[in-house]
């Protein structure tokens, strides 16, 4: 297994194109990394990150992750490449209610690129918004002591540093789409979170060294965290297989269709969103109560902290529900049906038409809450560890799906390029199934 693996790895670099995506890829990372540590000008970088550490709360620490610890320093990349998840996941949603965008989605490349145009717009209002909230609570954080010159001239100078850097990140990621080797947004993401594995490797370690972990608790962490890597792998690649038959056509003197297929149907439609979303709606109040001086004011902050039963109740809540309603977004049951009947095709055993759509919505329903099950579980687990048994899990369950998915993703089209040119691919039966096959 381990020298097929090896092998697999010696042939990316026998392959001139894959060798220069892979190459290409890992320097436009490299890029990134050391941009992360560039500071935004006019502020007390070291003061900051220790005053946002103690008191800067859940949602904090929650975008810190996925700004790969930009945002605790505040560095010129500190907004991360949030603003242009955030403007995607607003054009996604308002393509089924806006007339305009569902056209667009639908007119192929065209359509695609004209989406991505306005992707590109909504993420420059977004940063330019989040830019000037920064500056404007960075003046007034601990009485301005982490800006050393405030004023106009500051929050100019701090949105546009910040707007900038999100900027060149779109631009890093959709050359590393076209010019690399898989989604360059993903692997910015990926490449923030993992920057953070050797430290929290060591730190566990430390703690094992001074005596405060166990070696029974060092066991029972490392298996906990391989076996949510391993559920994690499963049923991110596990599909929902709804079978299809096309009627036979005969035209002239040949026969078209008669060949059966199917309908994958992911268990985990929504992705990531979900984690995101709840984190975030959970989050913002809790971290608001936090700057706040006022008892029930903090009581309430308490309470919907990382660890309690409120915090853990509603972040279960919300996974199903932004589950549902995510799949409810993309996924149209009525279209697909539709289409098969157009194509002449048909769900063997159900008729074509409203039937058809009753049982792909019926099938829908059964799996995305199996998916939403799921999230929550692998979700909750380090709540669990970190707040209820103390055990030190640095990376939480949203940061364990980015890294596997955009992991799987990567070497589905790394196998692809090894397949297309007559190389074995990582597998020794059957291909690499990412999130996206």
């Amino acid at each position: 297994m381990f020298e097929r693996l090896l092998t697999s790895f010696q042939n990316i670099f026998k392959i001139p194109e894959l060798r220069m995506r892979v190459l290409f890829t890992l320097g436009m990372l490299i890029v990134y990394r050391v941009g992360a540590h560039i500071p935004t000008p006019g502020i007390n970088g070291e003061a900051l990150s220790d005053f946002l550490q103690k008191q800067g709360g859940a949602l904090l620490g929650f975008l810190d992750i996925f700004s790969g610890g930009s945002l605790s320093r505040l560095t010129i990349f500190a907004l991360g490449i949030m603003p242009y998840i955030s403007a995607s996941i607003i054009l996604q949603l308002l393509t089924v209610v806006i007339p305009h965008l569902s056209k667009l989605a639908k007119e192929g490349e065209r359509g695609r690129k004209k989406i991505i145009q306005y992707t590109r717009f909504g993420t420059i209002v977004i940063a330019l918004i989040q830019g000037f909230g920064i500056a404007v609570g960075l003046e007034q954080m601990n009485q301005g002591a982490f800006v050393l010159s405030p004023g106009w001239g500051f929050r100019f100078m701090t949105v546009i540093t910040l707007c900038a850097g999100t900027g060149f990140l779109m631009w890093l990621g959709e050359q590393i789409t076209e010019r690399g080797i898989g989604n360059g947004i993903s692997l910015i993401i990926f490449a923030g979170i993992v920057a953070r594995l050797p430290a929290a490797v060591a730190q566990t370690f430390d703690l094992y060294k001074v005596g405060q972990l166990s070696f029974p608790l060092l066991v029972v962490l490392t298996v906990v965290m391989f076996g949510v890597v391993a559920a994690i792998v499963f049923l991110e690649s596990g599909r929902r297989k709804v079978p299809v038959q096309y009627a036979k056509r005969v035209i002239g003197r040949r026969v078209y269709g008669g060949q059966s297929t199917h309908i994958p149907l992911k268990i985990n439609t929504a992705g990531v969103i979900p984690p995101i979303f709840a984190s975030s709606i959970i989050a913002f109040p809790a971290t608001i109560a936090g700057f706040f001086e006022t008892p029930w004011i903090k009581a309430i902050g308490s309470q919907l902290a990382p660890g309690s039963l409120l915090y853990t109740l509603m972040y279960v809540g919300l996974i199903v529900f932004f589950c549902f309603f995510y799949t409810a977004v993309v996924m149209n049951p009525v279209d697909m049906a539709d289409n098969l009947k157009k194509y002449g095709g048909f769900v063997p055993g159900i008729r074509p038409g409203q039937r058809t759509s009753d049982y792909i919505y019926s099938v829908l329903t059964k799996i995305t809450f199996a998916g939403a099950i799921y999230l929550a579980i692998v979700c909750v687990i380090p709540e669990f560890l970190i707040y209820k048994l103390n055990m030190p899990f640095y990376f939480g369950g949203t940061s364990l799906l980015i890294v596997i998915g955009v992991g799987l993703d990567t070497a589905q089209q790394i196998e692809s390029h090894l397949l297309n040119r007559n190389y074995d691919g990582f597998l020794q039966k059957g291909k690499l199934r990412g999130r996206t096959t």
